[in-house]
């Protein structure tokens, strides 16, 4: 027998010994362990029944045959999926939910057009292609953009998430809700003008802000409540995967989806290709995080349009054995609920008001303000700082906490406890300029020595306090010790401006900082006519989403 001979024949038993699918090919060695471990069907088929069925359903010279999927019998969606479904077709009643909306959604935009302000952030946006106008196309606060709602979504959400001064939620995971804004208002806007031209997008219906506002409650929602009990970032996934899937669930509402193709949508957003948190993290932290929840508002806005056109969902997308999300991404653990949808996150939201800073530093700074105006009472001042002990809670220490890691660049900088709290110490401030290359604080020597003189601990009980659903605390407490060896006694703030404890507190310096951010794009009169209106509830309400939009247009901006 010849060396040839012999080796096809070797082949061929290997070929026959291995486990075969229900037309009876083999599996292959992967596929046949897969098939061991879940179930599959592995009994032979005799060659006579294989002759009748796989050669013939395999065969390339059947011309009649589509290269289609074949028709599949209806499977259950995930329930997960059904309960996101379900709950953005229902309206929602809650009074303080829809008035927290409107603060949350005034402080956004105001936050947007401040992002406009810096250059690393406008040079993203505009139209793909230069000069490119989009009939009926979505407007872009603070600048003359008509865009397609896709690219809107993306233009709108970066520059609300620019300089990380929107609201925020804290718990198993962390993230902005108000991030969905950049989809919501992209698809409402566009949906209008559309409209309002002959269109018929969903149903031809007008929108009104009181419908963003509702979108707004409900993306916050669903952002909010995976996030409760949920950590994404513990297996190096980025929380705007969560700003991708209630976007798509609240767009596809807004756009007419039945129950079934929100459904669809929604098993898109989880399948699609998922951010590492990479960008947020030295060696790596740069920019991308500054932007990467325009993406995710962008690929919900593109995904909900896919299936408005007919695109099929993906039922099984987080339970499915080896393939799903569970297995691939979430190391097997299935989400976990503390309660069901309804408008608790947005009623307990946090407003970041007083720092641009990530939101586990904020009662830190507050309390390194204090700490500023004690030394100046004692006639001292940060030189006299021998080193600083920052009691907190274990999420600030995962995040923030980089007492000896290089500050290269802006994202560095404002994700940095210690940074944060030395520029509070030396000047008084914390402002979004701080944090650029080459400015006063950035290159600060006695910054630079005195961040590394800043050492967190863990305090368990802030940690408790910041997962407990009645308090959702963010503790911080600093203790001072001086060169001349004086201690200065500690300093505590558990629950910073904003928070729910503090709401009422908040509500003037909301409106202030809503109204900072106007006056460098508007006149004196646009300004005032922009505050009265959103101090309107019912007004603003009222208004349909285009003409109020219509009110940000700023042409020829020397910003953008």
């Amino acid at each position: 027998m010849s060396s040839i001979t012999r080796g096809t024949r070797i082949a061929s038993q290997s070929l026959r010994l291995l486990p075969r699918n229900t037309l009876g090919l083999p599996l292959g060695r992967a596929a046949a362990a897969a098939a061991a471990k879940f179930g599959a069907a592995t009994r032979p088929t005799h060659p006579s029944n294989l002759a009748r069925s796989s050669f013939s359903a395999f065969s390339t010279t059947a011309a009649s045959q589509s290269a289609a999927a074949m028709p599949q019998e209806a499977r259950e969606y995930d329930p997960e999926i059904k309960d996101i479904a379900s709950y953005v077709t229902k309206p929602i009643k809650s009074d303080l939910a829809f008035d927290t909306a409107r603060w949350v959604f005034l402080d956004t935009l105001g936050c947007g057009l401040e992002g406009l302000r810096f250059k690393e952030c406008t040079k993203l946006l505009g139209p793909v292609v230069p000069g490119t106008v989009v009939p009926n196309g979505t407007r872009v606060p603070g600048t003359d953009f008509v865009l397609d709602p896709v690219n809107g979504a993306f233009n709108i959400g970066a520059a609300i998430r620019w300089l990380d001064y929107n609201d925020c939620w804290l718990a198993a995971e962390w993230g902005h809700p108000s991030d969905n804004l950049g989809a919501i208002l992209a698809v409402a806007d566009w949906v209008n003008r559309t409209n309002k031209a002959g269109g018929k997008l969903a149903g031809g219906k007008i929108f009104t802000i009181r419908d963003v506002l509702e979108g707004m409650i409900k993306a916050h929602e669903i952002q909010g409540c995976l996030a409760l009990l949920n950590s994404y970032n513990k297996v190096g996934l980025d929380h705007v995967v969560l700003v991708k899937v209630a976007s798509a669930a609240v767009v596809s509402h807004l756009l007419g989806l039945s129950e079934k193709q929100i459904s669809d949508a929604v098993t898109q957003a989880w399948v699609d290709g998922q951010s590492l948190r990479t960008y947020r993290h030295s060696p790596n932290t740069m920019s991308r995080k500054s932007w990467a929840a325009g993406d995710a508002c962008q690929r919900a806005v593109n995904l909900a349009l896919k299936v408005l056109k007919g695109e099929p969902g993906v039922p099984t997308v987080l339970s499915a054995p080896v393939w799903g999300f569970y297995d691939v991404l979430f190391k097997g653990k299935k989400f976990e609920f503390q309660r069901p949808y309804g408008s608790y996150v947005m009623e307990n939201v946090l407003f970041k008001v007083s720092y641009p800073a990530e939101f586990h530093s904020q009662t830190a700074v507050e309390a390194s303000q204090k700490i500023y105006h004690k030394l100046k009472e004692l006639g001292k001042s940060a030189a006299d700082i021998k080193n600083i002990t920052c009691r907190t809670h274990e999420a600030c220490i995962r995040i923030i906490d980089k007492q000896f890691k290089p500050m290269d660049n802006f994202a560095d900088r404002d994700h940095c406890i210690q940074y944060m709290c030395s520029v509070m110490l030396v000047f008084g401030r914390l402002e979004a300029t701080d944090y650029t290359d080459g400015g006063e604080a950035a290159t600060s020597p006695l910054v630079e020595s005195l961040r590394k003189r800043i050492k967190c601990v863990e305090d368990p009980q802030f940690t408790k306090d910041y997962h407990d659903p009645e308090l959702r605390t963010i503790s911080n407490a600093l203790t001072v010790e001086l060169n001349d060896g004086t201690v200065l006694d500690e300093v505590v703030v558990e629950a910073p401006l904003g928070h729910r404890l503090r709401r009422e507190e908040a509500k003037p310096h909301i409106l202030a900082k809503y109204k900072r951010h106007l006056e460098p794009h508007f006149s004196d009169s646009q300004v005032k006519e922009l505050v009265q209106l959103g101090m309107d509830g019912k007004k603003l309400e009222a208004t349909p989403v285009d003409e109020y939009v219509d009110k940000y247009v700023v042409k020829n901006s020397p910003f953008v």
